[in-house]
């Protein structure tokens, strides 16, 4: 069971590729905290767009730790897939199924002491505030349908603060810290050593 937290854009979907990588596709079950962002469905689309998507409490915890704990009793789960354009789950899933290599992979992976406690390996991706807000400029506008504007906006009144406050403070519960974010080679070659020693 392996925990991959960082700030927004530090590389954590990079290091959790180079697990696949490692293990093998069969090898491995991924659950993207990104999916488990609560339904909004019934919200109205204006108050959507307002909700504080970088604070703990937008995320569902307990479907998390439902499915995490699932997984780890070889059942199947249902991952929620989640809509960012229209800032609410799309109600399509993805079935993830059972492997010998869990990854849980998100900002607040780290945070909530109820999945910290089933991890055996807790990571954390490390990079430059700049780098981070370039590769989420990037993302939001070219993949998510945002403005530069409220990408900008979005980042100075939420991402930032929340990062200082939530993410960064979790860094002390890593096993293993990865600096320079996923672009860091032999941090990932070490990683991928670690890992094969356990499986």
């Amino acid at each position: 069971m392996i925990g991959v937290a960082g700030g927004s854009g530090s590389g954590k979907t990079t290091v959790t590729r180079r697990v696949i990588e490692t293990v093998g596709n069969e090898g491995v079950a991924v659950l993207a905290q990104d999916n488990y962002y609560r339904d909004q469905a019934g919200v109205p689309f204006e108050t959507r767009t307002q909700t504080n998507y970088d604070h703990p409490a937008a995320f569902d915890w307990q479907l998390l730790q439902e499915h995490l704990e699932a997984l780890l009793a070889g059942e199947a789960v249902q991952m929620p897939s989640y809509d960012f354009t229209n800032h609410t789950r799309s109600g399509q899933t993805l079935t993830v199924l059972p492997a010998p290599v869990v990854v849980v992979e998100g900002f607040f992976t780290l945070y909530e002491k109820a999945i910290r406690q089933h991890l055996d390996l807790k990571v954390f991706v490390d990079a430059d505030a700049d780098v981070r807000f370039i590769r989420r400029f990037q993302r939001d506008t070219q993949e998510r349908g945002r403005s530069p504007e409220s990408v900008i906006e979005q980042y100075l009144n939420f991402v930032r603060p929340m990062h200082l406050k939530y993410v960064e403070p979790t860094k002390r519960y890593a096993d293993v810290i990865i600096p320079h974010g996923g672009l860091n080679e032999p941090a990932l070659d070490m990683l991928a050593a670690r890992i094969r020693s356990t499986v």
